[in-house]
C-alpha cells in the first residue's frame, strides 16, 4: 500500500499533520507513506518515522517567476519525482488550490483515488478545486483542531479508527547525525527557549514582557536562549538578550539542525509560530501565547505540561508565568 500527503506548508501546518502520518503507519501493515511538501520544510518531514519519502517543491518561489527558465527547468524535476511512483491512495490536507494542483498531478494505481475534505473548517482556508479534483471527500467537524482533523481525514480515508495516543514521530538523533555542517549549540542544564518571533506582528508579545518575564525565570536559575529565523528576529533577539545578562542568541539554524538543541532544552515559551508548534511535537514543557482566541484550533492538546495563554491586546506577565509554572510541576 503506497500513500501520499499533500500537505506542502506553513511550518505550524505540517508538524500539525506529522500525528496523522504516524497513526497510518501504526494502523496499517507495511503501508509506504510519502509527503509532497515545500523544500523548506523538507528537513522536518524527513525526521518523521513514518515517512518513507519527501517530494520537495518550490510552489512558493516558482509563482514568483512561473515562466522563467530555473522555473520550468525546476517544475519538470518536480513532475518527474512526484510521478516516478503510483499511489493506492493521494490525500489532500491542505484544501487548496495548490494542493489540488499537485494531487491532481500524482499519479494512481488502477484502483486508486484521491482523497480530500468535502469542505472548509472554521478558522481554515479552503479552496473550491480540492472538490473538483477529489475522487472521495469526506465531512469534518466544523470545529476541530488542525491536528485531529488531519488525523480524522486520514483514517476516513484509509478505513481505521483515530487512535487514541497523539505521536508525532520525529527522530531527534537520526536528524542531528544527518547534518554535519549543524553550528554547534550548547544547552546548558536547565535552558529555557523564548520563541518571540513571527511573520504577523499582531500575534508578538512585547518586548518589556519577555524581559519581565526572563526576568524571572533567571532568578529561578534558568538559563535562558533566543530563536530566530531571520534578521529582524536576530535583530530582536539580540537587543532583548542585552536586557538579560546571561542569556544567549542561538545562531539560525534550520529546522533539522534545531530539533536536537530544542529537544534537550527544560521548556520554551512562544507566541503562536513554528518553534513552538515544533516545542509541543518534541513533549517538552512550554507555554503558548495568543493573542486572538485560537489556542482551540492550534495549540497544544491536553498534555497537562503544555499550555496555551490567551489576553487582549495580550496576555500578560502573571498569566504567563502562572502557566509556566504549572507547566514545570507536571513530568513529561
Amino acid at each position: 500500500m503506497r500513500v501520499l500527503f499533500v500537505k506542502l506548508s506553513s511550518l505550524g501546518d505540517v508538524v500539525h499533520t506529522l500525528p496523522a502520518a504516524m497513526d497510518l503507519w501504526r494502523s496499517v501493515p507495511a503501508v509506504q507513506i510519502d509527503w509532497v511538501v515545500e523544500r523548506g520544510f523538507a528537513p522536518l518531514v524527513q525526521t518523521c518515522e513514518a515517512v518513507q519519502r519527501v517530494i520537495p517543491c518550490d510552489l512558493r518561489r516558482w509563482r514568483h517567476a512561473p515562466f522563467s527558465t530555473q522555473t520550468r527547468r525546476e517544475w519538470a524535476v518536480f513532475k518527474r519525482d512526484l510521478q516516478a511512483q503510483a499511489y493506492d491512495a493521494v490525500i489532500d490536507l491542505q484544501g487548496l488550490s495548490k494542493s489540488a494542483l499537485v494531487s491532481f498531478m500524482a499519479r494512481l494505481t488502477a484502483t486508486g483515488r484521491r482523497h480530500a475534505m468535502a469542505q472548509r473548517t472554521e478558522g481554515s482556508g479552503y479552496e473550491a478545486p480540492t472538490r473538483w479534483v477529489a475522487d472521495v471527500t469526506h465531512e469534518q467537524p466544523w470545529h476541530s483542531h488542525a491536528c485531529q482533523r488531519g488525523r480524522l481525514l486520514v483514517s476516513q480515508a484509509m478505513g481505521y479508527a483515530v487512535p487514541a495516543r497523539v505521536d508525532f514521530g520525529l527522530r531527534v538523533q537520526g536528524a542531528a547525525s544527518r547534518v554535519s555542517d549543524s553550528p554547534e549549540v550548547i544547552v546548558p542544564p536547565g535552558t529555557v527557549a523564548l520563541v518571540h518571533g513571527t511573520s504577523r506582528d499582531d500575534k508578538r508579545w512585547p518586548d518589556e514582557h519577555w524581559v519581565a518575564l526572563g526576568q524571572r525565570l533567571q532568578a529561578q536559575g534558568r538559563s535562558l536562549a533566543f530563536l530566530h529565523g531571520n534578521d529582524a528576529e536576530w535583530q530582536r533577539s539580540e537587543v532583548l538578550a542585552q536586557s538579560l545578562p546571561g542569556a544567549v542568541v542561538w545562531p539560525r539554524l534550520s529546522l533539522d539542525q534545531m530539533l536536537s538543541p530544542l529537544s534537550r532544552c527544560a521548556g520554551v515559551v512562544g507566541v503562536d509560530s513554528g518553534p513552538s508548534h515544533l516545542a509541543v511535537a518534541l513533549n517538552l514543557p512550554h507555554v503558548q501565547l495568543y493573542n486572538f482566541d485560537t489556542a482551540w484550533r492550534t495549540g497544544p492538546l491536553d498534555a497537562p505540561h503544555q499550555r496555551a495563554v490567551f489576553g487582549q491586546p495580550c496576555p500578560s506577565v502573571e498569566t504567563v508565568w502562572s502557566a509556566w509554572q504549572a507547566c514545570e510541576g507536571v513530568a513529561p
